[in-house]
């Protein structure tokens, strides 16, 4: 596993965010978030493409990239009331998907060891095993809950003749133990995926699906208090994965497997926002994300502020909680691991 800074484009940290090496320890010992790459989009069904989503989303952004962001919203500055480093990319095998993957799961796996909140920038969702099981490793087996935003339930059992695709990763978390099946969340799913057979296997792991028709019909406020209920029952940390088409094709055109009819920008912000304040998250993904079919950076700059909102509210979390420099209210989790 090798530091590349960025593979695919200039070498530039998350809005100018100090450097760090996920090999040194050292280089990050006082992180509260660790930003990485994995700019792997070998696992995509339809339009590749998100390899060059870490890159667009470290500098999408019209302000300077001068490592500071004070939120309007939350009167917090989440790259400075936070210690944000960026370790740049996870090289990337082109052709070895196992390769690939397990040296992301290593590398989360070290920033989460630390006491760190790795947050990836993807990257396909073929990512959300690696990054979600590096995470959990890190704490008591089977104590981590996922909440899941998507259009795509992401539980296909074989992609093209292999385990591997973006369409089958929540599958072989849940087969992986990592994260229970009836501690799994998903918000957002539409369209004409999976088949009859998916479906059943999601309903014999006790998954919990919020639909758009459920979202529309009950609320979106109310479906995320009832599916924080749920993540909290016997877990005691998050992992939140976000993959942009969550959002309607109109607010973020620029990914591999667009469907019409899912939310809107703003309430994909407001829904990360709650549960960065609300919930202790220990790992946190932005996938999917396509710049070569973007239209005037709509996409990129959207994931860009998924990012920014989840530590602005993870800083006004802190605050409120009266927690100074390195304060982190996972440590004694980690600690009793």
């Amino acid at each position: 596993m090798s530091r590349y800074g960025a593979m695919f484009g200039p070498d530039i940290t998350f809005l100018g965010v100090d450097r760090c090496d996920v090999n040194d320890a050292s280089t990050y010992a006082d992180a509260d978030v660790v930003i990485i790459g994995a700019p792997f989009d070998g696992g995509t069904s339809n339009r590749p493409g998100a390899r060059f989503g870490p890159n667009a989303l470290r500098q999408a952004c019209y302000l300077p990239h001068d490592g500071s962001r004070p939120s309007l919203a939350l009167r917090v500055d989440g790259l400075k009331d936070l210690r944000v480093y960026d370790a740049g990319d996870v090289e990337m095998y082109s052709g070895d998907v196992e390769t690939s993957l397990s040296s992301i799961e290593e590398a989360v796996h070290k920033i989460a060891s630390s006491g760190a909140i790795p947050l990836i920038l993807g990257g396909d969702h073929t990512v959300a095993l690696p990054d979600a099981r590096g995470t959990a490793r890190a704490f008591t087996e089977r104590r981590t809950s996922m909440i899941h935003f998507d259009a795509h339930a992401d539980t296909g059992n074989i992609q093209f003749g292999h385990l591997h695709g973006h369409g089958t990763p929540m599958r072989r978390l849940i087969e992986s133990g990592a994260i229970r099946g009836d501690r799994f969340l998903q918000i957002g799913l539409r369209g004409y995926w999976p088949e009859p057979e998916t479906l059943d296997w999601m309903a014999q792991q006790r998954m919990r699906s919020y639909e758009m028709t459920e979202v529309v019909a009950r609320g979106l406020e109310e479906c995320l208090t009832e599916a924080f209920e749920i993540a909290l029952d016997e877990c005691d940390q998050i992992f939140l994965s976000v993959d942009i088409d969550v959002c309607d094709p109109g607010h973020a055109p620029g990914t591999g497997t667009p469907e019409p009819g899912g939310l809107t920008a703003r309430q994909l912000l407001d829904s990360v926002r709650r549960i960065c304040y609300e919930l202790p998250v220990a790992g946190m993904e932005v996938v999917e994300v396509a710049p070569p079919y973007d239209h005037a950076d709509i996409t990129a700059y959207l994931g860009n502020r998924v990012i920014l909102e989840a530590l602005s509210a993870m800083a006004r979390r802190r605050k409120d909680a009266g927690g100074g420099p390195g304060w982190n209210p996972l440590q004694p989790l980690l600690d009793g691991r």
